[in-house]
């Protein structure tokens, strides 16, 4: 049962859940974390020691009193000289904040998550603030702040930052960039003195944004080196940041970005932060995998098995016709997929992306009979139903645009530049919103729609309000995730994908109310290993949609094996995106067996422990998926690359359990993958072999002998 504590003020709290432990001091009006790393199992023998960590931390930069690291909300007036915890002002004045403890609460029980709540207020800057801290039962911890004007005018927030302290021993930094087709690219550099910042201000999470910051130790890998991250979990304009003062005092940060103007807080109004997620581990996958397990718990998560999904973009584009789209859903049905989903182009006036977006209705030119002969037909093939929307925006070349112009998000009367020849629809204006929304239910009511593809493909760039000139960023945000939650509440049951010109909208809040995100549009398998790879840092394979394309793909003209596709697609939440009409009887059945290997696996792979082998030559890649229990595994070897090394040596396969014996079972769905050297394949993909968990950790699998980009596929099952 959730019980409520008072502690002795002058005492740290000690947090500690799913593997992760926070000190955290409440003496001030902001708290503060003194550490947040592994469990150390602190006794009450403890307690005078961590009671004098604040003290033993104070003065910084030669001011007397100052705590050596900030509170989670910096402010100056503690002698804090870095990125500052809220930038605002009342009128000019009231620039510099002191907040002073009013109340603080923990609710929770160790083990099962804790909640730290701190009021407090400045009586001069006439504010008050609430700062919660909380640690997760799957060992995650998250932050946020709200701000609340407690004067008689207004009070203009221009930005409110969250930090945590990381150790000296983060001497090390990993982020991502990226861009359209190529999301989530990692970069590592050496934690310096200055700031180093990752703004996006795209009025989308973006593809260049980083979806995780992370410091280690040295060197750290996936399997080795402590690492601290964090996440900003917002889908408008944000920032996350590291930074090193002269002081030597480490902290990642983030929240929100917000433009000129966007929040004034009238008398009584309150601003709430994006949460900063943050998690740590002893390597790479311990780190994920509790941010796996937090998203898991979602109220929202799926159970259920994730279905094989047909997607129609690749195979049809806009050339939409009943019978084209009917002889689709009969081939993917035959090769076992359970989802078929109509891509774009199926509305009002859209035989390209020059027109249409606004207007959701179905184009009768196209679909005279409406989409319900192809809605039946696909039910009667045993599939599931999905569309896809693009809500959040307008051409100019449709009858919204034409009727209300003033629902275009400009800065006046000048229109922004069209990106993807569109603009982005007002969804702060009542009328706008709830024509979106009225026309979305109305289509998913009426054909029992299972699944939307929400995309959203341009930057929010001079996004305003056109009659008043005011910023709308900030907003439109809140309208968005306000048009998701609305449309899910009428519509039970309903699934929503995140796709924003692919990986542009991947973040933990965008994630309270969606159910998968589409990692990118590109599904060149090569590329599509870089990407996954490095999203599944925040995200479980389950929601992360990856898809089996043509044989050379749409997006960079390379030419890949079926075998590769597939096993590329299967470490994910499966789909097919190729026009089966084209493929052969051949391809046909192999898919099929690819289709059904994940039908089987699924729940393991959807269920289990994501682990990565940290092999030195990166032309060789393995990872691989652990059971819960333990007692099945399923790993592939990738070729990414040439190598100099003549031969690969072995990798080490973690994650099991070294008291047990594991059957080593290749699987064999495709022919080829293996090169013919004249050592051929390695003994155990030839011969029978059972080995032990702890000698598989220890000294590995020899790594088979592939050419670049192929894949092979390896089941480890417990004997006995």
């Amino acid at each position: 049962m959730t019980a409520r504590t008072t502690a002795r003020v002058e005492d740290p709290l000690v947090l500690e859940s799913g593997g992760l432990c926070v000190v955290l001091d409440v003496s001030g009006g902001v708290p503060r974390v003194l550490h947040w790393g592994s469990p150390f199992g602190a006794q009450s023998s403890d307690r005078a020691f961590l009671a004098a960590l604040p003290e033993s931390q104070h003065g910084a930069d030669g001011l007397a009193g100052a705590p050596r690291s900030p509170a989670v909300l910096p402010e100056q007036s503690a002698g804090w000289v870095g990125t500052p915890g809220l930038d605002g002002h009342r009128g000019g004045a009231a620039f510099s904040t002191a907040f002073l403890p009013v109340r603080r609460s923990v609710t929770g029980a160790a083990g099962s998550g804790q909640t730290v709540t701190v009021d407090s207020a400045d009586p001069v800057a006439r504010l008050s603030l609430v700062t919660t801290v909380e640690v997760t039962a799957t060992g995650v911890l998250r932050l946020r702040a709200a701000l609340t004007n407690e004067g008689d005018d207004g009070y203009t927030v221009d930005s409110v930052r969250l930090a945590l302290p990381v150790p000296v021993e983060a001497q090390e930094l990993l982020d991502f960039a990226g861009r359209h087709l190529r999301e989530r690219s990692p970069q590592r550099r050496p934690f310096g003195v200055g700031t180093h910042l990752r703004e996006g201000r795209r009025g989308r999470t973006g593809s260049d944004a980083t979806v995780l910051l992370v410091a280690g130790t040295p060197g750290f890998g996936f399997r080795h080196g402590e690492v601290w991250a964090v996440h900003t979990a917002w889908s408008g304009n944000h920032a996350t940041y590291a930074e090193l003062g002269l002081s030597g005092v480490r902290v990642l940060g983030g929240g929100e970005v917000l433009l000129p103007g966007e929040v004034i807080l009238a008398p009584g109004g309150t601003y709430t932060s994006p949460w900063l997620y943050a998690s740590y581990g002893e390597g790479l996958d311990a780190l994920a995998d509790s941010f796996h397990r937090q998203l898991r718990a979602r109220p929202v998560h799926r159970s259920a098995p994730r279905p094989v999904v047909l997607n129609t973009w690749e195979a049809v584009y806009f050339e939409h016709d009943l019978s084209s789209l009917i002889a689709l859903a009969e081939l993917g049905a035959k090769v076992g997929a359970e989802r078929f989903v109509l891509d774009d182009g199926w509305f009002l006036g859209r035989r390209d992306d020059r027109a249409g977006l606004g207007d959701w209705q179905v184009d009768r030119a196209v679909w005279p009979d409406g989409l319900g002969p192809l809605v039946r037909a696909v039910r009667a093939l045993g599939m599931d139903f999905g569309l896809w929307f693009e809500p959040e925006m307008v051409n100019e070349n449709s009858e919204a645009a034409r009727a209300h112009p003033e629902w275009i998000l400009a800065p006046g009367e000048r229109l922004p530049l069209e990106g993807r020849h569109q603009q982005v629809l007002n969804l702060t204006l009542p009328a706008a919103f709830d024509h979106v929304l009225g026309a979305m239910s109305a289509l998913v009511g009426e054909y029992a729609v299972d699944y939307v593809k929400w995309d959203h493909n341009r930057d929010l760039t001079e996004a305003g309000d056109r009659r008043t000139g005011a910023a709308r960023v900030h907003e439109q945000t809140l309208a968005a995730y306000a048009l998701m939650d609305e449309l899910r509440s009428l519509h039970p049951g309903l699934e929503i994908e995140s796709c924003s010109s692919g990986g542009g909208r991947v973040d933990l809040e965008v994630l309270q109310r969606t159910d998968r995100i589409w990692a990118s549009d590109c599904i060149d398998p090569l590329e599509r290993q870089r990407i996954q790879r490095w999203t599944s840092l925040l995200l479980p394979p389950e929601l992360i949609g990856s898809h089996v394309g043509a044989p050379t793909a749409h997006t960079t003209g390379r030419t890949h094996s079926l075998a590769f596709r597939a096993a590329t697609a299967l470490f994910g939440s499966f789909g097919i995106e190729w026009d089966l009409r084209t493929a052969s009887p051949a391809q046909l059945d192999e898919l099929s067996a690819w289709v059904a290997l994940y039908k089987e696996e699924r729940t393991l792979l959807h269920g289990g422990t994501s682990v990565h082998c940290d092999y030195p030559d990166d032309a060789y890649w393995a990872h691989g998926v652990v059971a819960p229990d333990r007692r099945r595994a399923l790993f592939t070897f990738v070729g990414m690359d040439t190598s100099l090394a003549a031969q690969p040596g072995r990798m080490r396969l973690p994650g099991l359990d070294p008291g047990l014996r594991y059957r080593v079972e290749p699987i064999h769905l495709s022919d080829g993958a293996l090169t013919r050297t004249s050592g051929g394949p390695p003994s155990w993909w030839t011969e029978p072999c059972t080995v032990s968990g702890r000698v598989l950790a220890a000294v590995g699998l020899q790594a088979p002998m592939l050419y670049p980009e192929q894949a092979l596929l390896v089941r480890l099952v417990a004997a006995g």
